[in-house]
């Protein structure tokens, strides 16, 4: 039988899981992508990527690149190099990606076969990285302030309980970065991460979808270890791109000078 201090501690523990769920059912759109924002990322990143691109006849082409991310402050800076097929190698990607948005992410890209450094303007950076469905400005973490936020529901992804957050672009100047009209972005509850998202865009009446796979903890952090962004008009797939990450180690000795036009040029 239960005693009295059984049936106390029961109770209790139900009242605080109780209050959790009100608390958690409280939360505001903004609170939540705040949460979003802030949840922990790793630091001192190394991995490897294959980039799959897909066309419309199902055709593959392979791209395998080296990534390496560094932290500093509330900013990240991050350095990619693809290392085969021969059509891409040696090409750079070097970005700082500021988190307050006082002044718009630096990006440059390394062309090896021109011997060239082109810095990627604000205006380009709706435009397809690589010949990718992932643009240059999704190369970079949102800054939560560029985008308003409503709560439009909850649902399940993968058998875990989401929200489903809408977010516009608060000024033209950040609906033409991104060449996005709105998004819906999916919210893990219980960690706080986004794991799938629909974007409309500006031009040519095209939705992106967009979803990460292969969720699993790496050194306490929560990681994707697939992602996969599609595009399509009218229901028709265009076009579709798989990001698989692999040998991912955080807290890696990356030194500052890494993170250069000089060592991006250098190649890996």
């Amino acid at each position: 039988m239960f005693s009295i201090k059984h049936i106390t501690t029961i109770f209790t523990g139900a009242v605080i899981l109780f209050g959790c769920i009100n608390s958690a059912q409280a939360l505001t759109a903004r609170e939540i992508m705040e949460k979003v924002d802030v949840r922990d990322d790793g630091d001192n990143l190394t991995a490897n990527v294959e980039m799959i691109l897909i066309d419309k006849k199902d055709n593959h082409r392979v791209r395998k690149m080296k990534i390496f991310n560094k932290d500093k402050g509330k900013d990240t800076w991050k350095l990619q190099f693809f290392i085969s097929p021969a059509d891409v190698k040696d090409t750079g990607f070097l970005t700082y990606d500021y988190y307050e948005g006082e002044r718009d992410d630096d990006q440059w890209l390394y062309l090896p076969d021109l011997h060239k450094t082109k810095r990627i303007a604000s205006s380009d950076k709706s435009s397809a990285f690589m010949g990718s469905d992932f643009s240059y400005a999704d190369m970079t973490k949102r800054v939560l302030d560029e985008w308003t936020y409503k709560l439009l529901k909850e649902s399940e992804v993968n058998g875990h309980k989401v929200w489903l957050i809408e977010a516009l672009p608060a000024s033209k100047e950040v609906e033409d970065r991104y060449g996005f009209t709105k998004s819906v972005v999916f919210v893990r509850q219980d960690i706080f991460m986004g794991v799938r998202a629909v974007h409309w865009l500006k031009e040519g009446k095209k939705v992106k979808y967009q979803e990460m796979l292969g969720i699993k903890q790496i050194d306490g952090i929560w990681v994707s270890t697939e992602s996969r962004m599609k595009t399509t008009k009218n229901k028709v797939t265009l076009h579709k791109t798989v990001m698989k990450w692999s040998d991912i180690k955080y807290n890696q000795s990356i030194d500052d000078s890494m993170f250069t036009v000089r060592r991006l040029e250098k190649g890996i």
